[in-house]
């Protein structure tokens, strides 16, 4: 059967976008071609953009729109909001002619025979213009769901016609340049998903904050799309790392967990009115569901695998990289998971690789609030709460937009904003996705932001700090550095980076590096697990009060063992995931005694130390019955990395480790635990740090496979001074003779053995004399700070030269 006007799923493609529109040209393919690979992707058809003009011209609309348009000042919002409101009308009020009717019931009544007379409808807008690459043209018309007899898909339809001419698309043309009345408009009737009954979400084929294109980052909630789409969830957020995906590695790189409050599912009593009809509603989430995952890790996967296949069908046919942004639903009935949109992800696939841009704090203040960083810029300016569309008037250039959420109408007045600051949604919700495109901060999914946050408050927005944004009290000077990549030089000693805050991997992923030097354990277990390892092992030898402590942190869903692995696992493998497949070095727990005890649950298992600095720490801690248990956990969590994540690129350190014997003992700990020296290509590093390590080099050489030299601890214990002591800091030199010449033996023992050599502190930088020795010296690696990588490239390029 042949239609004039409507074409089913199976018909259209990507060539098809003047016709049928962004969303429908790209289901249209994904069904064509993508099923077969196993992309689920419900049927439908497209009702044309031939069809739209076709009512205008028949029901003779254009000329009226064109008496409102072409007198249009959208930078009026009474202008606008009258003269869209008077559009819609225009067009909603037109009559569908009978042959196109009759054409779009025939295309239900073939999606009933398919999937049986009680199918349910989505009806979404697809724009000739949408998807483009300067813009998505996301969540500027409206979507009808749960439509379900033909007077609704037919009513469904002409709001959806008519939303061409919401507030905010008039707006949007505008901004980007689109003619009014040249932007056609398809409309998508599919198989509605019932996710209603399950989860649904967005996720995107590229980290949406940095740009890191090696992974897959997933956006999830209960029951239907739209609140993760609004912004009106915090949602739940997952991470797969997509190179080990490929290579046979089925794991979740991190996840974290949404308060996810609302969901919204069918509404069974239809409101309907002029201009407005809900076939949904929102309902509350009970407690015990908002502390679980929406999807299960095994759904991750899917999701994962979808993403990479959509991706990398889009690039092919593109001819270069094309990352996706992707539009998912898990069906309650039948519990399969179904792909209901991709488009090109807009934003960072077009950000100008060549530059690296720092923004940095020159100070702080008190944290007012934080949520979840969009971007990695910093504004400052006057707080403008907005409560309701009503106040968008109100609005200066230059405001902070705080806000309970945002939709498509708030446009015009987000373009004005320094920064954006909102209550509820993830990092793929329309305020996170506007905010990327206009360039500017935001804070999503902040709680209080708006119970918090006063109208004209001073105050300064960073999302320069990782993934956590904050809101400092005051107007705080920041700078911004632009760095041309293009000019650096590769050098010959290879240039690392230290890192210990998993947040920060991503963003830094785009530095030049040869490797992380030092990922320190500390960071993840202060900060992600927070709770003493002997404290899981044995809850039984805590008091009443801190076991009800460690049983709300780790919650129902996992043991407390499990807690700890998964924890830290996925903290050090975003790290390394950041230069896979670079080296990765990582250094087992370095806390000392007094900083163990700060854990929770810690003061019941440690030591009261007069000198922890040269106390209970490192290699001592790992083979003692006080702590093996512990040093298990840790081992555990390492050979997850690396063995079931595929994170082969981990190279393990021990730090601190006095003798040869205490060197040996640590390696048979470590090969009870699972983690074998030589075995899957592990390597194991000592840090040089004790005099004795460089004393004994030769015999450390035949424990270890290489060596980094920290050289704080080297300093202090080479020249007898505590490096906590301020009465005796006037003593702490780096660059003292005796330490330099420590230096210079480790160096040369470790080449005299065949062995790494590198140092993982700020003195190459700090100091360039000391950056030109360790260059003189043949030295294999320096792992430096992040803010200071990209100097010292330049100054170790240099001298290298020279």
């Amino acid at each position: 059967m042949s239609f004039k006007y409507i074409k089913f799923f199976r018909e259209v493609g990507i060539e098809d976008v003047e016709s049928v529109g962004g969303k429908n040209a790209s289901l249209g393919e994904m069904y064509q071609n993508l099923t077969s690979q196993g992309v689920k992707v419900p049927n439908g058809f497209a009702i044309t953009a031939e069809a739209y003009s076709y009512i205008l011209e028949v029901n003779n609309a254009l000329e009226a729109l064109h008496g409102e348009l072409d007198i249009l000042d959208p930078e009026n919002v009474d202008d606008l909001q009258r003269k869209g409101k008077k559009c819609r009308e225009i067009v909603y009020n037109c009559s569908i002619p009978d042959d196109l009717r009759l054409e779009i019931l025939e295309g239900y009544k073939l999606l009933q025979e398919e999937y049986g007379e009680n199918i349910s409808l989505a009806v979404r807008s697809s724009a000739t213009a949408e998807d483009s690459p300067e813009a998505s043209f996301a969540g500027q018309n409206e979507t009808y769901l749960n439509v379900s007899d033909e007077d609704a898909l037919l009513d469904s339809y002409k709001r959806a016609l008519a939303s061409n001419f919401t507030d905010r698309s008039i707006h949007y043309k505008y901004d980007n340049h689109f003619e009014y009345l040249k932007v056609l408009l398809s409309v998508c009737v599919m198989k509605m998903v019932r996710s209603d009954k399950s989860a649904s979400g967005v996720m995107f084929s590229i980290d949406t904050e940095s740009g890191f294109k090696d992974v897959v980052f997933i956006n999830g909630a209960y029951g239907l799309g739209e609140n993760v789409v609004q912004g009106s969830v915090n949602p739940d957020s997952f991470y797969v790392h997509k190179p080990t995906f490929k290579a046979g590695f089925r794991t979740v790189l991190k996840r974290t967990l949404g308060t996810k409050q609302i969901k919204m599912v069918f509404n069974d009593a239809i409101n309907q009115s002029n201009m407005a009809v809900e076939y949904t509603k929102n309902v509350s989430v009970q407690e015990n569901e908002q502390k679980r995952f929406c999807i299960s890790d095994e759904d991750v996967l899917i999701l994962a695998d979808y993403a990479i296949k959509i991706e990398e069908y889009y690039s092919q046919k593109a001819g270069y990289h094309k990352p996706m942004d992707i539009e998912w639903a898990k069906d309650g009935d039948d519990g399969e998971i179904y792909i209901v949109q991709a488009r090109p992800e807009t934003v960072e696939s077009r950000d100008d690789k060549l530059f690296y841009e720092t923004y940095t704090l020159k100070n702080r203040s008190k944290i007012l609030i934080e949520g979840r960083a969009v971007g990695r810029k910093i504004a400052s300016g006057r707080v403008r709460k907005i409560e309701d569309i009503s106040k968008l008037n109100e609005f200066q250039i230059g405001d902070i937009l705080v806000a309970d959420t945002t939709t498509p109408d708030w446009e015009p007045v987000m373009k004005i904003a320094s920064a954006i600051i909102t209550n509820k949604g993830g990092r793929t919700c329309h305020a996170a996705i506007i905010s990327r495109e206009l360039g500017i901060a935001a804070i999503v999914g902040a709680e209080n932001a708006t119970e918090l946050l006063r109208d004209g408050d001073e105050v300064t927005v960073s999302c320069a700090e990782g993934e956590n944004g904050y809101v400092y009290e005051g107007l705080l000077e920041f700078e911004v550095e632009k760095t041309d990549l293009s000019h650096l030089s590769k050098t010959k000693t290879k240039i690392m980076m230290n890192l210990g805050n998993p947040d920060l991997a991503f963003s830094l992923s785009s530095l030049p590096v040869d490797g992380i030097g030092l990922a320190r354990m500390e960071f993840i277990i202060n900060e992600y697990i927070k709770v003493h390892p002997m404290a899981l092992v044995h809850p039984e030898k805590l008091d009443i009060t801190t076991q009800a402590e460690v049983k709300n942190l780790v919650g129902e869903e996992m043991e407390y063992k499990e807690y700890f692995v998964r924890r830290l696992s996925e903290g050090v493998a975003t790290i390394a995931a950041s230069v896979y497949p670079k080296p990765c070095v990582v250094r087992m727990s370095d806390f000392k005694s007094n900083e163990y005890a700060a854990l929770l649950g810690g003061s019941f298992f440690e030591p009261l130390e007069s000198n922890p600095m040269i106390g209970f720490r490192g290699a001592a801690r790992y083979s003692h019955p006080a702590y093996e248990e512990g040093f298990a956990l840790e081992c555990e969590a390492m050979k997850r990395v690396r063995d079931e994540m595929g994170f082969t690129n981990v190279i393990l350190m021990i730090p601190f480790c006095r003798r040869v014997q205490e060197g040996k003992d640590v390696i048979a700990t470590m090969r009870k635990y699972g983690l074998e020296r030589g075995k899957n290509g592990l390597e194991i590093y000592v840090m040089c740090e004790i005099p004795n390590n460089v004393i004994l080099i030769d015999e450390f050489s035949k424990v270890f496979d290489g060596f980094s030299i920290g050289s704080n601890d080297l300093t202090q214990l080479t020249l007898g001074v505590d490096r906590d002591s301020q009465i005796v800091a006037f003593d702490y030199e780096e660059r003292d003779e005796g330490v330099m010449k420590m230096i210079e033996m480790a160096v040369s023992g470790a080449k005299r053995n065949g062995r790494h050599s590198g140092i993982c502190g700020q003195g190459p930088s700090d100091y360039p004399e000391i950056a030109e020795f360790l260059v003189r010296l043949g030295i294999d690696s320096m792992s430096l700070n992040p803010d200071s990588v990209l100097k010292t490239i330049e100054n170790i390029a240099k001298l290298e030269k020279e």
